[in-house]
C-alpha cells in the first residue's frame, strides 16, 4: 500500500519525460514514505502518451491517466486528487525545475500541517517571469491572506482527504493553500531548490502569470463566501 502519491501533470513534455522517469525513480528509492507516481496526461499532442505508457510498463510504482483533450493544469491536478488512493498526495511539474528529493523536506512537516508547500529559493527564471510572479503573488496574498510567498511553486504535499474536498476551478492551482485554510486546515511553506528549465517550453505567459490570477482572485472571493465547511461529530 502506497503512503504517498506524486501527481505529475504532462502537456507536450516528450523532451523531459526520460529525465522525469530517472529522477522520480531515484526518489522512490530514498523517499521517507512509500511512493507512487501518477502521470496525468493533459491531452498532449506530441509523443508524451507513448513515452508515459513505456515508463509505466517498466516501473511498478508508475501509473497514468490520460485526458481526451487538453483541459488545463488545474483540471490535471484535480484528476490526480480524484484518483489518488494514498493518505498523502503531492504535486511536481514535469519540467523538473524543482528537485523531487525535496519532497522529503516537505514530508517532515506534514504530520503537523495539512498542506506543506515549497517556496523557491534563488529562482532561476528570467526577469520578466520572476517579476510577474512576485506581483501576482502579492495580489493573491492581498485577497486571500494566506501568508504564502510562492503558491506557484510546483512542489507540494497535501493530506489527501483535504485535497479531495477542494472545489477546483480553472486557475485554482494557485490557491491551494487558501483552499486548505477554508477547511480550517494548517499550512506552512518550506524553502526548496529551483533550477532552470532544461527542455521543452513553458506553458504560461504573462497573461497566465499576472492578469489571469487577478481575475481568479475574484472567483476565490466568491467561493470563500459560499464555501460549505462542516465536521462530523458522530454517526450511527
Amino acid at each position: 500500500m502506497y503512503e504517498f502519491t506524486i501527481i505529475v501533470p504532462v502537456y507536450n513534455e516528450e523532451e523531459n519525460l526520460q529525465r522525469v522517469e530517472k529522477e522520480l525513480l531515484a526518489y522512490t528509492k530514498i523517499a521517507t514514505k512509500k511512493t507512487s507516481i501518477l502521470f496525468v496526461n493533459d491531452g498532449s499532442k506530441d509523443n508524451s502518451q507513448a513515452l508515459i505508457e513505456d515508463i509505466c510498463n517498466r516501473n511498478e510504482a508508475f501509473h497514468f491517466i490520460s485526458f481526451k483533450e487538453n483541459r488545463g493544469l488545474s483540471a490535471a491536478i484535480k484528476a490526480g486528487f480524484d484518483y489518488a488512493e494514498s493518505p498523502l498526495v503531492g504535486y511536481i511539474d514535469s519540467d523538473l525545475q524543482t528537485d523531487p528529493k525535496d519532497f522529503n523536506l516537505l514530508l517532515k512537516h506534514i504530520g503537523e500541517y495539512d498542506l506543506v508547500t515549497g517556496v523557491r529559493a534563488d529562482r532561476k527564471d528570467k526577469f520578466v517571469k520572476n517579476m510577474s510572479s512576485k506581483i501576482a503573488n502579492g495580489i493573491r496574498r492581498a485577497f486571500t491572506h494566506d501568508g504564502m510567498d510562492d503558491t506557484g511553486c510546483p512542489l507540494k504535499v497535501i493530506k489527501t482527504d483535504y485535497a479531495k474536498r477542494i472545489p477546483m476551478f480553472k486557475g485554482l492551482h494557485r490557491f491551494l493553500p487558501a483552499m486548505i485554510l477554508l477547511q480550517n486546515g494548517k499550512i506552512v511553506q518550506i524553502p526548496v531548490k529551483h533550477f532552470p528549465r532544461m527542455a521543452g517550453t513553458a506553458k504560461f505567459g504573462l497573461w497566465n502569470r499576472l492578469l489571469g490570477p487577478l481575475m481568479d482572485c475574484f472567483a476565490y472571493l466568491w467561493m470563500k463566501k459560499k464555501y460549505i465547511n462542516y465536521e462530523i461529530k458522530s454517526k450511527g
